[in-house]
């Protein structure tokens, strides 16, 4: 039911633009019906790609996984650039397996799968394992291989997997599976809006467009559809459309997935009230944990953006009661806990995040956490982190993610300038959105070229959305422009909307105005 929104229009789509698309909190038939698609064929299991005998689960191996990337993260000082090879192969390796294990580690409920065939028992899979939900699946194929509905519901599993876990290398088993389900059944909806998912987390989002699109054609309601069209076309820079289209979903299938994409598009364009106001709706209408905690973050990032830290830290606090392990709000509490002063719990609960998931946002947030510390050794350990983000970044090109606007960001302020430079320019060919101007903005200015930069250092911020990171480069690009007027009111509003918003930037954004005001 559509919640009584103060505005005309509505569809609410809330995905983060940097991180992830907005996860899909349950995997269900879009159509509301379970995703049988069961045949009575019982022809027997052979070898060909997508068999799930290819996925069996392994406790030891997700065991080593956990233990791989504790490794990595404590070894402090013996890491140097010159081990950095060895850096991605333990990391690759340790993702690689655990892979593998996909019943062993559990998400933490954040994520359920609903009932997607008669053959199926519907208490295990509303249980809110995804891994024994996976392992369900599994064991239903053996018996039922023609059972394409199946075939797409683990292919969307599979996604989950890998986004939930930091996880590309299981892209491949996500695909597999899909395309199965699409030998069996050509075009059906839910391998194509499968597909589409698959395609958004690999930021293939002209590809995400196009599934979803095919998706809608054979189903116009099909909510996962509508959500990922909206996110396709958010990631493309197209805002004016993602707005269009997140009408039209609320207008076809109202419901959170829905509300969340709607408040985004708005915080696009500096509407922040209604964005909050259409998330707080969406959180009184959730009821399961995944949903609670999904939407609670949502609010506490959007109030972390505003520098409003004790309203972010009560909206993390709500999202973990809901789920303690939802990995959003446990590198959000962290960031906020860093902003309002406590250092020492950031860095513990960060360094929780990362050993668990050693994905690029969070090795960047810790290894700034350490520099900003200072303490004898934290320097090694920040670049221990960085080193990792390399890491990631190539085992996910292995996997068919694209990975440039992760590579630019971090690169520009902590790795090789010229990559930083190539990623983003890379990224701006793809998609022109405030976030990849504001990474090829940033990479032209680290690499002295703050001419060429400035303008799309004014295009990041052009459509209103309040990002104090995004003024900040934008007023140190001026400074260095030689526009010391305008460098100095954006960096003076980039401190006074969230003065916490890096621990490295924010230093470097007072020092910056501090010596422009002289």
């Amino acid at each position: 039911m559509k919640p009584p929104l103060p505005f005309t229009g509505a569809a609410c789509t809330y995905s983060s633009p940097t991180v992830q698309a907005a996860p899909q909190l349950t995997i269900t038939n879009e159509t509301g019906e379970g995703m049988s698609g069961s045949t009575t064929d019982s022809a027997p299991e052979d070898e060909h790609s997508g068999s799930p005998e290819t996925v069996e689960p392994s406790a030891q191996a997700a065991e080593e996984k956990v233990a791989a990337v504790r490794r990595v993260s404590e070894a402090g000082r013996r890491w140097r650039a010159a081990q950095l090879a060895g850096c991605a192969a333990l990391l690759a390796v340790a993702l690689t397996g655990g892979s593998i294990a996909f019943g062993a580690l559990r998400d933490g409920g954040t994520t359920t799968v609903a009932s997607t065939s008669a053959a199926l028992s519907p208490g295990l899979m509303a249980g809110g394992d995804l891994d024994t939900s996976i392992t369900a699946l599994q064991s239903h194929l053996r018996s039922q291989p023609r059972d394409f509905g199946s075939w797409a519901t683990l292919g969307l599993a599979y996604v989950e997997q890998a986004r939930t876990k930091g996880d590309p290398s299981r892209y491949p088993q996500a695909q597999q599976a899909l395309r199965k389900s699409l030998e069996l059944k050509a075009d059906n909806e839910q391998g194509l809006a499968g597909l589409a998912a698959l395609a958004a987390a690999r930021h293939d989002f002209k590809g995400a467009l196009k599934y979803a699109d095919k998706t809608l054609e054979q189903n116009p309601y099909n909510q996962r559809a509508l959500s990922s069209r909206i996110d396709a076309l958010v990631e493309l820079g197209r805002y004016d459309e993602a707005s269009k289209a997140a009408d039209l979903a609320d207008e076809r299938r109202p419901g959170i997935p829905v509300f969340t994409r709607y408040a985004y598009v708005h915080e696009l364009r500096g509407d922040v009230r209604t964005a909050r106001t259409v998330l707080e709706r969406a959180l009184s209408t959730a009821t399961t944990p995944g949903d609670i905690a999904y939407v609670a973050s949502a609010l506490a990032q959007l109030a972390w953006n505003q520098g409003d830290y004790d309203t972010a830290l009560t909206d993390y606090a709500r999202a973990l009661a809901a789920d303690d392990a939802y990995l959003p709000a446990l590198e959000g509490r962290a960031r906020a806990q860093a902003a309002s002063g406590d250092r020492a719990a950031a860095i513990k609960g960060m360094e929780a995040v990362v050993a668990r998931y050693p994905l690029p946002g969070p090795l960047v947030g810790l290894g700034e956490l350490y520099e900003d510390r200072g303490a004898d050794g934290d320097e090694a350990k920040a670049k221990d982190q960085y080193a990792l983000v390399d890491a990631w970044t190539a085992l996910a090109r292995a996997n068919g993610a694209n990975a440039d606007l992760d590579t630019a960001l971090a690169a520009a302020d902590h790795g090789d300038k010229a990559s930083a430079l190539r990623a983003a320019r890379a990224e701006w060919a793809r998609r022109h959105t405030v976030h990849t101007a504001d990474a090829l903005a940033w990479a032209l200015h680290v690499n002295g070229r703050d001419k060429e930069a400035l303008p799309y250092a004014r295009q990041a911020t052009a459509t209103g959305y309040r990002n104090a990171s995004f003024l900040y480069h934008r007023g140190i690009i001026e400074l260095a422009a030689g526009d010391r007027k305008e460098g100095r009111s954006h960096l003076g509003s980039a401190l006074k909307l969230n003065p916490g918003f890096s621990p490295l930037g924010a230093r470097e954004a007072r020092k910056a105005l501090k010596e422009a005001s002289k």
